[in-house]
């Protein structure tokens, strides 16, 4: 079953980030990891911050697309620190793991992630069936901007 669920990370800028995603996967029992257009992969980075995960990125999946990482799911849910204009229907953290859960016992689904600096883009979420809004702090943004 958790087989079954991707985690979709869209164009990582530090290797670094790979490795922790890998690291923290290792941690829920999940294995399944996509790249798409990483900027640094492999690396040693990824490598030395994954730890014991380096299976994961030794079995990872590098994509050209968003499109083939999530060509063979029934449910893609996009993540986001706000809320963003588009029609999907948004989920909360409890409500989008109930739904993967269910829905990955008979088919492959997919948690997209975006770029560190500045997440999914609309056109990325328009492609997702539904979005998961995590609240994050609303200071945050801020503090990157001033940095």
């Amino acid at each position: 079953m958790l087989g079954n669920i991707k985690i979709v990370l869209i164009q990582t800028y530090h290797p670094g980030n790979i490795g922790a995603v890998a690291r923290a996967m290792k941690n829920m029992a999940l294995s399944n990891l996509v790249l798409v257009n990483p900027v640094q992969f492999p690396h040693p980075e990824a490598d030395s911050r994954a730890g014991q995960a380096l299976d994961l990125l030794k079995s990872a999946t590098v994509v050209d697309s968003l499109e083939l990482a999530i060509k063979d799911s029934t449910l893609v849910i996009a993540t986001s620190a706000r809320q963003r204009g588009t029609p999907l229907p948004l989920l909360d953290i409890r409500s989008a793991a109930s739904e993967l859960v269910q829905e990955s016992q008979h088919d492959s689904v997919a948690v997209v992630f975006g770029r560190e600096r500045m997440g999914l883009s609309n056109a990325d979420i328009q492609k997702c069936h539904k979005q998961l809004v995590i609240p994050a702090n609303p200071e945050y943004p801020d503090v990157v901007k001033k940095n």
